[in-house]
């Protein structure tokens, strides 16, 4: 069956109804089309055979489509994070209406909207264009068109009465489908994580960087102390004065009997005495001992006053060197407290971080589809087919108020022109 070219215009014999003749009632229009169909009805036939054949050409070289879903549920309460994402979401797309949208929902309870903003953000679709290459799976030549491509096979949607978010990707593999799925909820949580700057995640980093100064300063003291306490034996100046005061009077009381025994022995054997001077050896060493327990000796300085015979400091340096202990020791505490207490404060300030962080709750995970979801290569076909009925429709329609317009209306002319322009340009161009 030969097919009639319709760029040529058809041959086609004035039929009765086509036109109406002087002295002959008007047929209804209806019944003129339908007349007129009826006419041509081969051409009708012929036309949808070709179209129906090319169609089902076109639609068994379409590539299969699958579909691959994820559902989750977006938190509660995004915390005072919530506004930075929405600034980040400004800033990806541009500002505009998304960043007030984004604005308007901080503090909000359903924070749905914001999530699927962020799910179309221009900061992870460029992370899954790189992640699965789809510059060179989509065929795109820029990155903005694929962007735009997978826009299209991605449909993000909010249930307003549940709060949640359904993912769907489409693509021609079941495997990438489902990855493509699986990868926007991998990077939403990344993306919530990575800007997530609340008041917790402020205070968590103030705190551990004074946290870190206090623990300089308090080694500093520390070292301060020991270095001071080596030097001048003061280990402990409180019961070092204690022990000292005890061991004085002890000194004390001992060369006091020391002296009665002398006193008593001088009188008895006189002083040539053995037993009298071995008596006033002894009761020289004690007050010896004694006047440098009492820092009444020579050496007076905190350098000469402690020294190998005589390991620890004398009564008389005992308040000096108290002193002196007391503000290092004091200020080995203070550091020891704020230390304790910042300590206490940075672990309770990285509980409540981690409560801050908003947490994408996964309902269904994006599982591999088993069967196509597309093309709909029977629908193809048959609203081909029917285009191609309509248009042909049309096409008759229109031809028979063309032919059946005056050769001198205005509207021909000016086509008859444009028409001549035209192959004249083509003939010049050809040749």
């Amino acid at each position: 069956m030969r097919v009639e070219s319709l760029e040529q215009p058809l041959e086609l014999p004035r039929q009765r109804g086509d036109y109406p003749e002087p002295g002959v009632p008007e047929t209804r229009p209806w019944v003129r089309n339908a007349s007129l169909f009826w006419e041509y009805r081969r051409l009708f036939v012929r036309v949808a055979a070709v179209v129906f054949l090319l169609s089902i050409v076109v639609a068994l070289l379409l590539p299969d489509e699958y579909v691959s879903a994820a559902r989750i549920m977006p938190p509660e309460q995004a915390g005072n994070g919530a506004a930075l994402l929405a600034a980040l979401v400004g800033k990806s797309a541009g500002g505009g209406g998304l960043a007030s949208l984004a604005g308007s929902l901080v503090g909000s309870k359903n924070n749905g909207a914001l999530f699927v903003a962020l799910l179309h953000s221009g900061t992870i679709s460029g992370r899954l264009i790189e992640r699965f290459d789809l510059q060179r799976v989509y065929r795109k030549r820029y990155r903005m068109d694929t962007a735009k491509k997978l826009a299209n096979l991605t449909k993000i949607s909010e249930d307003t009465k549940s709060g949640v978010i359904t993912i769907a990707v489409t693509d021609r593999t079941r495997e990438r489908a489902r990855d493509l799925a699986q990868a926007y909820l991998d990077e939403l949580n990344n993306l919530v994580a990575r800007v997530n700057t609340s008041s917790a995640h402020r205070e968590r980093e103030f705190i551990e960087h004074r946290l870190a100064s206090v623990q300089t300063e308090l080694q500093n003291a520390q070292l301060e102390l020991s270095e001071f306490s080596s030097k001048n034996t003061a280990i402990d100046i409180k019961e070092q004065t204690k022990a000292t005061v005890e061991a004085g009077a002890k000194l004390e009381g001992e060369l006091i009997a020391g002296e009665t025994e002398l006193d008593s022995l001088r009188q008895i054997y006189g002083n040539e005495n053995v037993r009298v001077r071995a008596a006033e050896a002894r009761n020289a060493t004690l007050r010896r001992e004694l006047q440098r327990a009492n820092g009444q000796s020579s050496m007076d300085t905190f350098e000469s006053a402690v020294d190998s015979t005589h390991p620890y400091p004398a009564l008389r340096q005992l308040p000096q060197l108290g002193t002196q202990w007391a503000n290092l020791y004091r200020n080995v505490r203070i550091h020891e407290t704020v230390f304790d207490l910042l300590s206490e404060e940075y672990e309770m300030a990285r509980i409540e971080e981690a409560k801050s962080i908003p947490t994408i709750g996964v309902i269904d995970t994006p599982g591999l589809p088993e069967r196509r979801t597309g093309p709909h290569r029977t629908l193809t076909v048959l609203i081909s087919t029917s285009l191609s009925l309509v248009m042909t429709a049309v096409f008759l329609l229109v031809r028979r108020w063309w032919l059946a317009m005056d050769e001198l209306d205005a509207r021909r002319l000016l086509a008859a022109g444009i028409g001549a322009t035209l192959r004249k340009r083509r003939s010049s161009g050809s040749a």
